[in-house]
């Protein structure tokens, strides 16, 4: 579940708790958790609404200025869901995506190594993301010849790394990825060079 930019403020200000989402099937549920920019949320309530059952004061806590914005926001046919959170605090990623020490990106190549057990991806699609941040994950994807919600699931690994951070449109490097990437092009990795 993505949010723009004005609403993560709003949210990491406590003046949005309320989301409204047209959904075939909800990408969260109650008693979950959601990383967002804004702050680890907690999923308190996710439940189909009518269209009319939106309220002015609803539409307030969602940080919209009326129902009715709500409704024109909510373009399509699928089943219009209310979903309730609370922000629990920071994202636990970001003290992940400041730690550059040593130990820490010795920790993270162990865990790359892992990664790459099966097949060899994590050095290409970091690169890429090097090589191009703010670029949609389709296009992305499109230049390693992959799918795109095969490589998404790839990027959410590296971001729990701590590697990878999600802007409005694309990723960039966070700093501890920065990092990784710099030692290894130091070391002469081979996965390391810069993508065209």
């Amino acid at each position: 579940m993505l949010f723009k930019a004005p609403v993560l403020k709003a949210i990491a200000e406590g003046e949005v708790d309320l989301a409204f989402r047209r959904w075939r099937k909800p990408t969260v549920k109650a008693g979950g958790t959601l990383h967002t920019p804004a702050g680890l949320l907690a999923i308190d309530a996710v439940e189909i609404i009518a269209a009319e059952a939106v309220t002015a004061q609803d539409a307030a806590r969602a940080g919209y200025a009326s129902a009715a914005a709500v409704l024109a926001d909510l373009a399509g046919e699928a089943p219009i869901h209310r979903i309730a959170f609370r922000r629990l605090g920071e994202d636990p990623r970001e003290a992940l995506r400041r730690d550059v020490s040593d130990g820490a990106l010795d920790e993270v190549e162990a865990r790359l190594a892992r990664l790459d057990a099966k097949a060899a991806w994590t050095g290409a699609v970091l690169e890429l993301i090097a090589a191009h941040p703010g670029v949609r994950a389709p296009d992305l994807a499109a230049r390693l010849g992959r799918e795109t919600l095969a490589f998404k699931t790839d990027v959410r690994k590296l971001k729990a790394l701590g590697l990878t951070e999600s802007l409005e449109v694309g990723y960039r490097l966070s700093p501890r990825g920065q990092a990784l990437r710099t030692r290894r092009l130091q070391a002469g990795a081979p996965d390391a060079k810069p993508q065209a």
